[in-house]
């Protein structure tokens, strides 16, 4: 496993489908996720600080495991099968840990909520990771590049997922 940071939330250009972009923690090597529109607005309004005068799905999950005493301690994109990612929500509760199947947006929504670490699958990145060469990122050059591959990518040539997961 491979800890990531969320780069950030786009759409393609072509079927105007959200994105949500992983980066390596220590690397150049990026991860698209095509995900559903309210799990981007609800990884969006998090990241942003945003909130809701009443608590979204994933704040009142969120909300739900604290009153549990349980804690989302990481999340991690497992697979990449039939042109679908597949995630695991790992939770500490009564002194274990347990993981529970999750679409990768969801569990990300949730890991920004909880402050948890996102990890994903070697075998992820290698399949469906965009490797930016170089030592050091030039953010306006990732940008630029990002946005002509979202100009011509479509889901099925990352082996990412036609249809929000």
């Amino acid at each position: 496993m491979e800890e990531m940071v969320i780069y950030g939330v786009s759409f393609d250009m072509v079927g105007k489908q959200p994105i949500v972009l992983l980066k390596t923690a220590d690397g150049n090597k990026f991860l698209p996720i095509w995900i559903g529109h309210p799990e981007a607005a609800a990884i969006l309004m998090k990241l942003q600080g945003a909130s809701t005068p009443r608590p979204m799905t994933h704040d009142l999950f969120t909300d739900m495991l604290a009153q549990l005493d349980a804690r989302v301690v990481r999340i991690a994109v497992t697979e990449l099968r039939d042109n679908t990612f597949y995630a695991l929500v790992t939770l500490a509760v009564n002194g274990s840990e347990i993981e529970i199947d999750s679409r990768p947006s969801d569990a990300i929504a949730l890991a920004v909520r909880a402050d948890a670490p996102i990890f994903a699958a070697e075998s992820v990145i290698e399949e469906s990771a965009i490797e930016f060469e170089g030592e050091e990122v030039n953010e306006e050059q990732v940008v630029e590049e990002f946005k002509q591959f979202l100009d011509e990518v479509k889901p099925e040539d990352f082996s990412a997922e036609a249809d929000p997961d």
